[in-house]
């Protein structure tokens, strides 16, 4: 599925963030933190910097109620944008407590494919509104960019090598029921540094440019931030890779970083 291919990034790199909602200690994020990523396209051992993408949020108000205004950004570096331009935006709204979605909005464009969708969560009856209608969703879904608050959120050391953590996902009108699979401890070196890291398999959907299955690893920082480090998946030619290369206002202190050599 080519229009998954952003957003199974977005909801690897998303980073929460907010102000002026108190949280709990454990969790891994508060307010005001941005991180950035690089997103680099490989072929035959060359390296492109093929574009960025961009993680903000704020505290904003949905119907008279305090949420969490997530938003994700991805861009296409203007010198291929001829080849295929990329300018896609997904926002979430969240409830502060409970971290479920409430509205998702994507605006997307991927070379001539555009896609505009605005879905409402009502949790109440089990139900997700969009453009297109009314659909049965189960308890507890998430859309593209929320289901990342609990993964970041996940106690890791409650969980064995090769354990897998389920969760439903809400996206162009259907439920998908997916997991992410937990591989271990181990350091990576990115173009940022090096650090230690906790590995994960997401399950891949097969499509245009995925093969499906656990083809992609995310390692993301063994500290209390669990942020995103490196992403890396086969597409079908070639390979996408992601660094981390900017981060502010972290919650927790960046423990994982080893070195920058």
């Amino acid at each position: 599925m080519q229009k998954l291919l952003l957003g199974w990034l977005l909801c690897m790199f998303a980073t929460p963030a907010g102000t002026g909602t108190a949280l709990p200690p454990e969790r891994a994020f508060h307010a005001g933190e941005t991180v950035s990523y690089t997103v680099y396209y490989t072929v035959a051992g060359l390296y492109v910097n093929a574009g960025t993408a961009t993680f903000t949020t704020q505290l904003a108000q949905l119907q008279n109620k305090p949420v969490f205004h997530l938003k994700g950004e991805g861009n296409s570096n203007s010198k291929y944008d001829w080849i295929f331009k990329v300018r896609d935006k997904y926002e979430s709204f969240v409830d502060t407590v409970n971290l479920q979605p409430l509205q998702f909005v994507r605006n997307i464009q991927e070379g001539s494919y555009k896609k505009y969708e605005n879905v409402s969560f009502n949790h109440t009856t089990g139900t997700a509104i969009t453009n297109d209608g009314v659909f049965k969703v189960p308890h507890g879904v998430q859309d593209v960019i929320s289901m990342v608050y609990s993964m970041r959120n996940t106690d890791f050391n409650s969980y064995k090598v090769g354990d897998t953590i389920p969760f439903n996902m809400f996206l162009d009108n259907e439920v998908y029921h997916l997991y992410i699979r937990y591989t271990g401890k181990e350091n990576v070196k990115t173009k940022y540094g090096k650090f230690k890291a906790l590995k994960l398999k997401p399950l891949l959907l097969k499509g245009s440019l995925f093969q499906g299955g656990e083809e992609m690893d995310v390692w993301v920082s063994d500290d209390a931030n669990h942020i995103p480090l490196r992403i890396q998946t086969p597409i079908s030619v070639g390979k996408i890779k992601v660094d981390m290369m900017y981060h502010r206002n972290l919650r927790h202190p960046l423990s994982s970083f080893i070195d920058l050599d």
